[in-house]
């Protein structure tokens, strides 16, 4: 389904992810920069899931406020680094390569924000009872979701090479490892 094979639009799906996770984001970051004041709130779901206009200086949570040129340089390396990874694995697992499109897309995202103006738009806001989960925008969204798919293939790559290793064992007659 997702060979790079053929030449078709699916050839670098993992590409196509990444510039579809940046174009939403930076749509909808548009869209609540030109429709809401800063700290504007619009509730969607009551309390529990609200838009609110606000403006991060820092990273995921809010850390490390004041940070720009060291997030840029960070992000510039990480997104070198998974272009790379992702062109000398052009061929390799689908789980894999869409979790690495996911955070590209979302890496770049949040990079020409900080870039341009010095910070990112958040703007999801969810409640769980009195807890109130750091605002996030759809390029934090693509990031996790991509670390959570890159985590899924992981697990699932070590499960698959215990498992060869353990009917290997079998197959030469020795005892399988406990």
């Amino acid at each position: 389904m997702f060979g790079t094979r053929g030449s078709g639009v699916l050839r670098f799906y993992y590409y196509w992810i990444a510039l579809f996770v940046f174009v939403i984001d930076y749509v909808s970051k548009k869209v609540i920069e030109s429709k809401l004041e800063l700290y504007e709130i619009i509730p969607v779901i009551g309390d529990f899931f609200v838009i609110t206009s606000i403006r991060n200086r820092g990273a995921a949570f809010g850390i490390l406020q004041e940070q720009r040129f060291f997030f840029i340089a960070i992000t510039l390396v990480v997104v070198c680094a998974i272009v790379w990874y992702i062109h000398r694995n052009r061929n390799g697992r689908p789980t894999l390569l869409i979790g690495l499109g996911l955070v590209l897309g979302g890496a770049v995202g949040n990079f020409l924000d900080r870039a341009l103006y010095g910070e990112v738009v958040d703007f999801l806001q969810f409640t769980f009872g009195s807890y109130v989960f750091p605002i996030f925008n759809l390029a934090d969204t693509g990031i996790c979701v991509g670390v959570g798919l890159i985590l899924l293939d992981s697990f699932l790559s070590m499960k698959n090479e215990n498992q060869e290793t353990s009917d290997t064992r079998e197959h030469d007659g020795q005892q399988p490892i406990q």
